[in-house]
């Protein structure tokens, strides 16, 4: 499985990379707004886009912020100017689809967002989508089964053949990875917070704590 950083902060980004822990980043308006706010290098939204793409050489989701196909298009061909690995980030809305379907054509990959049900995870594959984005997160707040659409959507995709990869958002802790990886999704996009807790057990900080209060012994 694939994790993916959510976050805009290349302080972030930089350790999960020296952490080997990422394959790549999603970003949206709303990561970046907090980083350009929190006083960034970076002057503009661009530049920031070009500071994370030069530290994580995976793919890197940026996400347009036009509502119709035209604008959304040119947004993408302004994206792809600043680095081969960008990945265009488009909405699962009717104009979003229009998007996707132009930048399949033109061999520009896309990722949607906002999925919250199988069938449109399968208007996205359809149109092209290079990656599919469930919120499991957000499901489970209303009371739904976020894990449940992730199940859903794998098994359709394998029993037709699509080629879009699932990337399991809006993670909120360990639980969430696991199970989408049980389900197969191939990505998961997670906040920094969450990603610095997978390694933690306190079996393993016990067993630390042992071998080397041992080897101290055995030194005096």
């Amino acid at each position: 499985m694939k994790f993916f950083i959510d976050g805009a902060d290349p302080k972030e980004i930089r350790t999960c990379v020296e952490q080997g822990l990422i394959d790549g980043v999603t970003t949206n308006p709303t990561l970046i707004s907090k980083v350009l706010g929190a006083g960034s290098t970076a002057r503009d939204p661009q530049a920031l886009l070009k500071e994370i793409c030069e530290i994580c050489k995976g793919p890197v989701s940026a996400e347009v912020v036009s509502e119709d196909k035209d604008g959304m298009m040119r947004e993408a061909h302004e994206y792809v100017k600043i680095a081969p690995n960008i990945v265009v980030k488009l909405p699962l809305t009717t104009e979003g689809l229009k998007a996707v379907r132009a930048c399949a054509e033109e061999k520009i990959k896309t990722n949607v967002t906002l999925c919250f049900s199988p069938v449109q995870a399968i208007l996205a594959a359809k149109a092209g989508a290079g990656y599919i984005s469930p919120f499991v997160g957000r499901l489970d707040d209303i009371a739904s089964d976020g894990i449940d659409l992730v199940r859903k959507i794998v098994a359709i995709y394998k029993m037709y053949g699509f080629k879009t990869e699932v990337l399991v958002a809006s993670v909120r802790g360990p639980n969430h990875i696991v199970e989408a990886a049980l389900v197969g999704a191939q990505v998961a996009t997670v906040p920094f917070a969450v990603l610095q807790t997978l390694v933690k057990h306190p079996l393993t900080d016990a067993g630390l704590g042992k071998f080397l209060a041992d080897w101290k012994r055995i030194q005096k």
